[in-house]
């Protein structure tokens, strides 16, 4: 006898979200018919006659589900993003803090639609695009997501080591190379299942803003009514400084990312098999989970972030922080040696985790494109051009630290390019998260399409608010 998921639940207590999770780690195997799930008698007691401590081994933990979303909003408070968040804080104080809390459903949405595409699909976000729209919608956007993201990576890099010379005497330029090659190798040598352990590990690292910003004992009840009451003032500095914050937080890279990391995720517990579809559903429900997490996450680093640099440097009178590591050491004397270095660490922690994230989006981006071989869960023989792409960004990078570009002009180029790429991206994702062509049955819900639709007309005015600024139209 063979039964569904619903009959299993039913008659052994084994709940279908268990049943997937066993499936997935191919400890039950199932017969797939006409799309659903069943489970022969045989694997049944075969399973049950374990060992209760082998069957308590067998178990699918919140912690566990988490993954590609929890990676992806974390690397979203990259070096260069705590520059922004503190440099925000600096000058404006709490005034800006109220985008923390607004802007967490538009990114949910995004990551979402993004974190769906690759479940449904098995394709990246560039091999989705060209798949139904063509190259010529794709090739420049992944022109634009290339540059801004090799730029990005520039700044990490530099922040990172400028960070780390705070704490330990090393010379700057030796310890960029140094950093650029442990991060290369990671990326290359290590498999995915390996390599995604280290960045979830790496997450952690952001929990000390939370704890620094805990220390300097701020006023909350001023915290909790920026919050709840926005307070928008309408000059140039302002709305750049809103245009920054928005770029910094729903990034392209981040869209690229998140769909190859989903597929990657199946392709390492062996879900792209036959039961794919019939397991779909879990997939998503874990999916949105795992983004949820991580998107809430990324904006509460985001506002502790700005919590503590308006306490302390707004508070007396500090504005002119241009850069994460100016933050840290303007801190010190002002917030003690514990917040200071709560806050370098994290600058350094979360550079070696964003860094690759933003060198691994443009590989997926670019080989999907050209329809090369892709994945980090591929040895480098089989993913040449794919691991090239990686060195190349991340060499350019590091090679923006010796030629002395200005890393704060070259943000906000970055910011530009990142500006005007994002609202044209989103307007072809949801395009496709909402159509059952492509989609299926697992076509975004209402919700998603309608943070999504206000994203698109937010991000698309910040845009053009910001071109008009850049040229001196207003």
């Amino acid at each position: 006898m063979n039964y569904s998921i619903k009959e299993l639940e039913k008659t052994f207590s084994i709940s279908a979200k268990k049943t997937y999770y066993l499936v997935k780690h191919d400890l039950l195997m199932p017969i797939i018919e006409d799309g659903k799930i069943f489970i022969p008698e045989a694997e049944i007691k075969r399973y049950l006659s374990l060992p209760e401590f082998d069957r308590k081994k067998h178990h699918t933990s919140f912690i566990k589900t988490l993954g590609p979303g929890v990676i992806t909003g974390a690397s979203d408070d990259d070096p260069s993003g705590i520059g922004t968040y503190s440099m925000v804080g600096s000058r404006y104080g709490l005034a800006l803090t109220w985008l923390a809390l607004y802007l967490l459903p538009m990114m949910t949405a995004v990551q979402e639609t993004c974190a769906r595409i690759g479940i449904v699909t098995g394709k990246g976000l560039a091999g989705s695009i060209n798949k139904i729209y063509g190259k010529k919608v794709i090739i420049f956007l992944v022109f634009l997501l290339v540059i801004a993201n090799t730029i990005n990576i520039g700044a990490d890099i530099g922040a990172m080591v400028a960070s780390f010379q705070l704490l330990v005497p090393i010379n700057y330029y030796i310890g960029a190379v140094l950093l650029t090659i442990i991060i290369l190798v990671l990326e290359i040598k290590v498999s995915y299942h390996r390599y995604a352990r280290i960045l979830k590990w790496l997450t952690l690292s952001l929990f000390s803003y939370i704890l620094a910003a805990i220390i300097i004992q701020p006023d909350w009840f001023e915290v909790i009514k920026s919050l709840s009451i926005p307070k928008v003032q309408f000059n140039k500095e302002y709305i750049a400084a809103m245009v920054a914050v928005m770029g910094t937080t729903i990034s392209p890279y981040l869209f690229f990312w998140q769909t190859s990391e989903e597929v990657e995720e199946e392709r390492d517990k062996k879900i792209l098999a036959d039961h794919h579809k019939a397991a779909i559903k879990n997939e998503i429900s874990d999916m949105r989970k795992d983004t949820i997490v991580g998107m809430s996450y990324a904006n509460i680093v985001f506002l502790f972030i700005v919590i503590t640099t308006a306490s302390v440097l707004y508070g007396h009178g500090i504005s002119n922080i241009e850069s994460a590591e100016q933050a840290a050491l303007a801190l010190k004397p002002l917030a003690g040696d514990a917040a200071y270095l709560l806050f370098t660490i994290g600058i350094f922690g979360v550079g070696l985790l964003a860094v690759p994230v933003l060198a691994g989006s443009s590989a997926y981006a670019v080989a999907e494109l050209f329809k090369w071989h892709e994945g980090l869960y591929r040895k480098f023989n089989h993913a040449k051009a794919f691991y090239g792409i990686i060195a190349l960004s991340l060499l350019v990078g590091l090679g923006m630290n010796f030629l002395g570009i200005n890393p704060i002009k070259a943000l906000y180029l970055a910011a530009i390019v990142n500006g005007i790429t994002a609202p044209i991206l989103l307007f072809y994702i949801f395009r496709i998260g909402r159509n059952k062509k492509v989609m299926g049955e697992f076509v975004n819900p209402r919700w998603v399409n309608i943070f999504g639709t206000i994203t698109i007309l937010l991000m698309g005015g910040a845009a053009i608010v910001l071109l008009l600024m850049t040229f001196g139209v207003i």
